[in-house]
């Protein structure tokens, strides 16, 4: 059998980043586009903060309008890669987690991410494409935690629809799978470590440590090793893995 190494690059190719002005989103356009790929990015601001040329759009993908948008465009452009990633965090026990929350968090984590990654399937399907469908989930969509009760649900669900997605796909030949992340050292997580300061009486920063010292490598995630998953899902060098969700965490998938 003759060894046919499969590229490392993604020329060609057309990739949207969704919440793209976020630690991982903005580090995995980047990546993206060092490798080759035309890439589209979107976000609540009017332009991409990320260290690489993109074609930005804002959209606020909580609103029929923004959401419809963003569909519109997807259904013009029609991505090979969807990097799902536009997501919220806030906590909250059952206790005390009311039903604003949830809707705010339900509304961008799994909504939009639902009809974000349906567009890019119906687009695919209709132009008789293959592709890749990346959902970002978290270490939190794999177990309940006392705090964070609508959050963790949410990417659970994102995990869910990603093996639903997956299967009813696979016959035209397009993967989905996701990503889920640890800790990881974003601006997100100094909102976190804030929430948790109050929620614990903690002082700034303290929760940050002590997440950080927890994880069996000993640190603190960085984007770009989040990017660099993504960048493996994105390309034919996974091009026989979907319906899987990979933990990038540091081993803390361990210690749950």
């Amino acid at each position: 059998m003759t060894f046919d190494p499969a590229p490392v690059r993604l020329d060609g190719k057309t990739c949207l980043v969704t919440g793209a002005n976020g630690g991982i989103g903005a580090a995995t356009a980047e990546h993206f586009v060092a490798l080759g790929a035309r890439v589209l990015t979107t976000d609540l601001g009017a332009a991409f903060t990320g260290d690489c040329t993109s074609e930005h759009r804002a959209f606020n993908l909580m609103t029929p309008e923004g959401l419809e948008g963003c569909q519109h465009w997807i259904a013009a452009e029609v991505p090979d890669v969807l990097f799902n990633n536009a997501a919220i965090f806030d906590m909250g026990s059952v206790l005390d987690a009311d039903l604003a929350q949830y809707d705010r968090l339900f509304g961008l984590n799994v909504r939009a991410m639902y009809a974000v990654m349906q567009a890019t399937a119906r687009a695919l399907v209709a132009t008789g494409r293959s592709g890749s469908i990346i959902n970002l989930a978290s270490q939190a969509g794999h177990r309940g935690e006392a705090l964070v009760a609508h959050y963790c649900a949410t990417k659970a669900a994102v995990i869910s629809y990603t093996q639903s997605a997956a299967l009813a796909l696979a016959p035209h030949g397009i993967r989905v799978n996701a990503i889920s992340p640890g800790v990881v050292d974003t601006p997100m997580w100094d909102q976190v470590d804030a929430l948790f300061a109050r929620a614990e009486g903690k002082p700034p920063g303290q929760k940050k440590r002590e997440v950080g010292e927890a994880v069996p490598l000993g640190y603190m995630g960085r984007p770009f090793e989040i990017a660099r998953v993504a960048v493996f899902l994105a390309g034919d060098q996974a091009q026989y893995i979907t319906a899987q969700t990979l933990s990038v965490d540091g081993g803390s998938v361990l210690r749950m």
